[in-house]
């Protein structure tokens, strides 16, 4: 999917209070933008980081920039929108362009389940189990090529697993996506060291796994190719 507006260059300043960030346009000039990343964004938010920003003149918005993407050495992009992937991957669902994904009739986002959870997406299709598919956003690198979820503990992350295990003993499908918001990973794995309790759920819930990249730049957020999800020992 294509940015909406034309992405322009600026330098961050800083983050803070998680959805906003002082950044210096081009010209010079000084804006607060909106940043829509409740998480860490453990490596990407440093002082003088390159980042790019979607200016918009809607009057019913504040702040008229919006934080979209971190670049790094090598021409690689972060998206750091944890709300464009599920916009982008809504598409590819419908469009069956999600390899593991692909011949449900219906998609549905945002389907209610649980104990007051929301699905990200629920797939039906004649004859074949719904699939309830849960899609994680995955920003954090430590270590070249290799990409890592989560950048914080997620409380809200490990109940979903949760649920997804009941729904799984219940014969549907139970699917986390990891979804890698980097152009310079090539693998996947869970981040143990910060949240153990979210690695331990997740290897009790014996849950279906999928993992893809996102190919980036300041003109859009695409599918990208599957990669290799490694979970922790």
């Amino acid at each position: 999917m294509q940015f909406a507006t034309p992405l322009i260059p600026a330098t961050l300043i800083r983050r803070y209070k998680r959805f906003l960030a002082d950044i210096r346009l081009a010209d010079g000039r000084e804006v607060t933008a909106h940043c829509a990343n409740p998480g860490s964004m453990m490596g990407l938010a440093e002082p003088e980081t390159r980042i790019w920003v979607e200016p918009n003149d809607d009057p019913k918005k504040k702040l008229k920039y919006g934080w979209r993407l971190v670049e790094h050495e090598g021409g690689h992009f972060t998206g750091v929108d944890t709300s464009l992937p599920n916009r982008m991957l809504k598409a590819a669902l419908m469009a069956g362009q999600v390899p593991g994904l692909q011949g449900y009739d219906l998609v549905r986002p945002e389907v209610k389940y649980g104990q007051g959870s929301r699905i990200d997406f629920l797939l039906s299709g004649d004859g074949r189990p719904d699939a309830f598919v849960e899609v994680k956003s995955v920003t954090l690198s430590r270590q070249p090529g290799l990409a890592e979820f989560p950048d914080s503990v997620t409380a809200r992350g490990a109940k979903h697993l949760r649920e997804l295990a009941a729904i799984k003993a219940q014969g549907h499908r139970a699917v986390m996506l990891y979804l890698v918001q980097r152009t310079d990973a090539a693998r996947v794995t869970l981040a143990a060291d910060l949240d153990p309790t979210y690695a331990r759920a997740f290897a009790g819930a014996g849950l279906e796994t999928l993992a893809f990249g996102c190919r980036i730049s300041p003109d859009g957020v695409s599918l990208g190719d599957a990669l290799p999800f490694y979970p922790p020992a």
